[in-house]
């Protein structure tokens, strides 16, 4: 198998990048800053998602996309029009006329984020997005339901939480994944038959979690790595209040300009 992987550079790319290899799956790096640190199973290749004939050049082969490139938190419409929405759109587009069979797609939480935390929320809800970052990782899930039943890609949607090692908040000991576990969805994504368009949410075994995880686990999903592990040290944290972003699950992202006259 080989993949391409954008978005590389980055600290979620840097984090699956020793799972990859391990696997001993080739991985074709891709990202506007170089990666220069290449192991055996990798090759890079210099593109942004705006450069269509680079996209063009970098999909050519590969048996399946992660795509992790982007801009990854809020920021000025004109950044995340460019970065999350027309890129998304040319990497697609690159993909189908390559023939790319399968992409597994980067979404986030904040997809979601308007949802109370006292709420358990599966796949099949409406989209609450807290962000403009949010609605273009919406934008990217139902764009891959057009080339799913349009053009026949097998595309998987991660709704990631928060990807690191340990949980280092009380928000994040709901939405926290570790790499090892993110790498098994991405996987599912990639191999998976019955694959044709699925949304997963990305988290690890977290008791305190606020997503209905089921469909992943029917796929096959069984995470290895719990949150409760680390309680004690990060409840034992003082953290800042906020009515705002400790009512919603999208946390800080959605009392940043937060304007609205009802009550959270």
């Amino acid at each position: 198998m080989q993949i391409l992987l954008t978005g590389a550079a980055g600290g979620v790319g840097q984090m699956l990048r020793p799972y990859f290899a391990a696997a001993g799956i080739h991985v074709r790096l891709s990202d506007i800053q170089t990666v220069s640190d290449l192991k055996s199973n990798e090759t890079f290749i210099l593109a942004d998602l705006n450069d269509v004939a680079a996209l063009e050049r970098v999909v050519v082969g590969v048996d399946g996309i992660v795509h992790l490139g982007g801009h990854s938190v809020e920021g000025p419409w004109d950044t995340i029009l460019k970065s999350n929405i027309e890129g998304c759109y040319h990497l697609y587009e690159a993909a189908r006329m390559a023939g790319v069979p399968r992409i597994v797609f980067a979404s986030t939480n904040h997809t979601m984020g308007f949802y109370p935390r006292n709420e358990t929320v599966g796949t099949e809800k409406m989209v609450r997005p807290d962000s403009r970052y949010g609605v273009s990782k919406v934008f990217g899930e139902a764009l891959g339901a057009l080339y799913s039943d349009k053009f026949g890609l097998r595309i998987a949607n991660i709704r990631i939480g928060n990807v690191g090692f340990e949980p280092i908040d009380r928000r994040r000991m709901s939405i926290w994944l570790h790499p090892e576990d993110l790498f098994q969805l991405v996987m599912i994504g990639l191999e998976h038959p019955e694959i044709r368009y699925e949304t997963m949410y990305g988290m690890s075994d977290n008791v305190r979690g606020w997503w209905d995880n089921r469909r992943a686990q029917e796929l096959g999903y069984v995470p290895k790595h719990a949150s409760e592990s680390f309680a004690a040290k990060v409840l034992a944290k003082t953290e800042p209040s906020d009515p705002i972003a400790d009512n919603y699950q999208g946390g800080a992202f959605c009392a940043l300009e937060y304007a609205s006259k009802r009550a959270p």
